[in-house]
């Protein structure tokens, strides 16, 4: 099992960036998918996840600015990060999950300078 997160970068306060998350070795239509960061310092948390069935949720900091999406053709997931601040600086890392079982993406560092 894959998951390769890519997109990341360096942006300036209020821009934009796309992460996605390539997923090979599982079916992707059955997992769900999830985005996931880190902070320097702080703990890992959930940004964003969607469903297998396409039912997305969002943490309440990324509301009306984060889309997450995922196109099953492509067996890809997205992330669409709007309105960037310096406190979204961090690693993004993707997740499928089905039942019990997890499966994570190596991170791609998210740089927002103010």
């Amino acid at each position: 099992v894959q998951l390769q997160a890519y997109g990341g970068g360096l942006v300036q306060a209020g821009g934009s960036l796309r992460l996605s998350c390539v997923v090979s070795g599982i079916v992707f239509g059955n997992h769900a998918m999830a985005w996931y960061r880190q902070a320097p310092g702080k703990q890992r948390e959930l940004v964003a996840d969607i469903t297998s069935g396409g039912m997305p949720k969002y943490q309440d900091s990324v509301k009306g600015r984060f889309t997450i999406s995922r196109d099953k053709a492509k067996n890809t997931a997205y992330l669409q990060m709007n309105s960037l601040k310096a406190e979204d600086t961090a690693i993004y890392y993707c997740k499928a999950k089905r039942g019990g079982f997890e499966y994570w993406g190596q991170g791609t560092q998210v740089t927002v300078s103010s």
